[in-house]
């Protein structure tokens, strides 16, 4: 179980903001263009160390996110190409703004686990490295599962996520936890949650396929 499934109360929440943009004429993948536009602002804010307003960004990329779906449906708009699109888009925002983390030089894991063999940079480095490849692994899964058992079925114009509740700790919950830790001043903290879990739920993934998948 995890967040991802409250996205569908998450989305009505926010279908209001979804019609008032539809009603502009703003397509689906502009939608997503501005959310990896946010997403970059949030990495140049967090490098720079002004983690609040990266955070602000960080929440508005995942708004756009949860209503370019439902622009799509009010104005028919759904295509193949803005549901890779999405995915697409996820991947570069989460990236960008662990590395913003990554360059903000604050070294503060150093500080937390004095390891004389590495340099400060390496192991903060390392810690994001960790978080980038475990957000990866733990989406990169699921389109691997689809292509290889041949899984298609559709609800409102993406493949239903045979993966939706398993693993604990998805892409939602990345976002929450940056954002929290960006506003409360806990931003590598947050980091090193990221690191940690989004493996952790990687490998919660593959031992449930190994018990599922013949």
């Amino acid at each position: 179980m995890n967040i991802t499934a409250f996205r569908p109360r998450a989305i009505r929440i926010l279908n209001p903001l979804a019609h008032a943009c539809a009603k502009t004429g703003i397509t689906p993948n502009q939608l997503t263009l501005l959310a990896i536009i946010s997403g970059i602002a949030c990495a140049v804010l967090y490098a720079n160390r002004m983690f609040v307003a990266g955070s602000i960004m960080l929440l508005v990329s995942g708004i756009l996110d949860l209503i370019d779906g439902g622009v799509a449906r009010i104005n028919n708009k759904s295509s193949d190409f803005g549901a890779v699109f999405d995915w697409i888009a996820d991947k570069y925002i989460d990236t960008l703004a662990l590395l913003g983390i990554g360059m903000s030089g604050i070294a503060i894991i150093s500080r937390i686990i004095s390891v004389n063999a590495f340099p400060a940079h390496t192991l903060d480095f390392s810690i994001i490295a960790i978080a980038i490849i475990g957000s990866f692994m733990n989406t990169f899964i699921k389109p691997v599962v689809y292509a290889e058992i041949g899984y298609d079925n559709r609800e409102n114009g993406k493949i239903a996520d045979p993966l939706e509740g398993i693993g604990f700790f998805g892409r939602p919950e990345t976002l929450i936890i940056l954002i929290i830790g960006g506003i409360s001043g806990y931003i590598w903290i947050s980091a090193i949650i990221v690191a940690l879990c989004t493996n952790l739920s990687a490998i919660q993934r593959i031992i449930y396929l190994y018990r599922t998948i013949p």
